[in-house]
């Protein structure tokens, strides 16, 4: 029987880079990513192109950067002109499977003002074949809660409230109110495989993906308890909340404005308030999270060995983006900071073993998933796409002329399901509240449309502590960084057409 090319890409959501055991988290329990870092290559200098989820997606599925593909905010549509990954898979004969979600908002020309998309946090991307839905309502998880006979209760997202009827929302040690069996992670790979059992003998493509560790941070038992709070790193800030916001006004208004029941079902108060044991029990609990996904990808992992099936399969284990957890007193997927940007990456490639085990540290981004995947499929990788397949780098590591940097963007302007209102806090128009970043080994800086610059040594200051954009010392390196951002946004202009031209003879391609 001739082999069959199958592809796993997971995504789990909210996971930053520093907890994965591979990359020095030894505290954290996770046999099966583990397993996978053995037997792929773990890429250790990878970030996400933008946040938080729908932006970041966008640019995963698309392999274009923010400013190309302009899904900038949750909820903002994306342009139906755009190829995905899901349309391109279909190109190649497979059927793209998901499980989880996109985060994506229809083009309004494409359907009329009262489609009720436009009412959710987001919709499956255009290409794609849901058969595991969690968005836009969670309807899917509920009603296979009830299914299992689960009772829920009147408010169902109270599922995250700590167990007891003296417990106070908020940062806790109990576990959730649902039992580890009926999980979201549980209900996630319960339909991944359902799904993988439904195919048999065809190839495959499943986009798996996991709400977790996403908040609410609250973990089911045994996972809530698995960790000790004073065992977990401390957090990376200044010695006050005042002190951190004034490296920049945008990071004060976000100290001023993040509140804590966006992460803890039901509590109150500011994120910036939490004190370092809070912040600590916090991070056991996100550890927690994350050892529960990770027992549930041993099933999968499992069964494909059962089947024989993980020989043939390109593995890929990603996240959308970071989370700040407490870092700089922030909570959430915002900014400019490493902690929201820097995310997982390994790559299990069934056809080139060579390097198996070993690191990469060449920089690269979430547009290099989609290049990759149509690459090790023999399909076409659209002249658009900003990323590069990373088969070359499996195998061989970097080649010659690889990117130097890494770039990512952060647009800030208020939607619906945002905190606050920036435009007004900050003075500025809706266009107008964007940042872009490009960073190397020793230097950081981020560029915003109409606020001042930040410029970091990271040689010196490797929490991101002390900016440098105004130090007459620094000048010429600030001026260097800035260029570097504009050839970049100048490189990466969208191109479609541009390879192509009339000619008295037709229309001529010259890719």
């Amino acid at each position: 029987m001739a082999q069959r090319r199958n592809v796993l890409l997971i995504v789990v959501d909210q996971w930053r880079a520093d907890f994965v055991p591979k990359l020095g988290a030894e505290f954290l329990r996770t046999p099966n990513l583990d397993r996978l870092c053995a037997e792929g290559v773990t890429f250790a200098n990878h970030v996400t192109n933008a946040v938080p989820c729908g932006p970041a997606r966008a640019s995963l599925l698309t392999g274009l950067y923010l400013m190309n593909h302009r899904a900038v905010q949750n909820t903002v549509p994306l342009d139906a002109r755009h190829f995905n990954l899901g349309k391109a898979l279909r190109r190649t004969g497979y059927d793209p499977a998901l499980i989880g979600y996109t985060t994506t908002t229809p083009d309004p020309r494409t359907t009329g003002p009262k489609d009720p998309r436009f009412t959710h946090l987001g919709e499956t991307m255009d290409g794609f074949r849901n058969v595991g839905d969690f968005e836009p309502t969670m309807d899917g998880y509920f009603g296979w809660l009830a299914n299992k006979g689960y009772k829920l209760p009147e408010k169902r997202e109270d599922i995250w409230l700590p167990e007891g009827e003296d417990a106070v929302p908020g940062v806790t040690d109990r576990p959730c109110r649902v039992p580890r069996e009926l999980s979201d992670s549980a209900y996630f790979t319960d339909r991944a495989l359902s799904y993988l059992k439904g195919k048999g003998e065809q190839p495959w493509f499943l986009h798996l993906g996991y709400y977790r560790p996403h908040p609410p941070f609250i973990a089911p038992a045994p996972y809530h308890a698995m960790y000790n709070a004073v065992d977990m790193p401390a957090p990376v800030r200044a010695p006050n909340v005042a002190a951190e916001a004034a490296q920049h006004p945008l990071l004060d208004f976000y100290l001023k404005g993040i509140p804590q029941g966006s992460f803890f079902h039901g509590a109150g108060g500011s994120a910036s308030a939490l004190d370092e044991a809070a912040v600590r029990q916090m991070r056991a609990t996100y550890a927690g999270l994350i050892t529960e996904v990770d027992d549930n990808l041993g099933r999968v992992f499992a069964y494909l060995d059962e089947t024989e099936q993980w020989k043939d399969t390109l593995v890929i284990f990603t996240s959308d983006h970071g989370e700040q957890l407490g870092d700089h007193y922030l909570l959430g997927k915002i900014g400019y900071f490493d902690e929201s940007f820097r995310v997982p990456l390994v790559v299990k490639d069934p056809d080139n073993l060579g390097r198996a085990g070993q690191v990469e540290r060449a920089p690269t981004e979430a547009v290099d998933v989609m290049p990759t995947i149509l690459d090790w499929l023999g399909g076409e990788i659209p002249r658009a796409c900003d990323g590069a397949s990373l088969l070359p780098l499996v195998a061989n590591g970097a080649p010659a002329g690889w990117r130097d940097l890494l770039h990512y963007e952060f647009d800030f302007r208020d939607v619906i399901f945002s905190s606050g209102r920036p435009e007004g806090a900050l003075g500025l128009e809706m266009d107008q509240c964007s940042l872009c970043v490009v960073q190397d080994e020793k230097y950081k800086y981020v560029h915003f449309a109409a606020l001042p610059p930040l410029f970091f040594d990271l040689v010196a200051d490797p929490t991101q502590l002390r900016n440098l954009a105004e130090d007459p010392t620094h000048a010429s390196l600030v001026k260097d960084y800035a260029q570097k951002a504009l050839s970049w946004r100048l490189n990466h202009a969208e191109r479609t057409l541009t390879a192509y031209r009339g000619s008295r003879t037709g229309l001529e391609n010259r890719r």
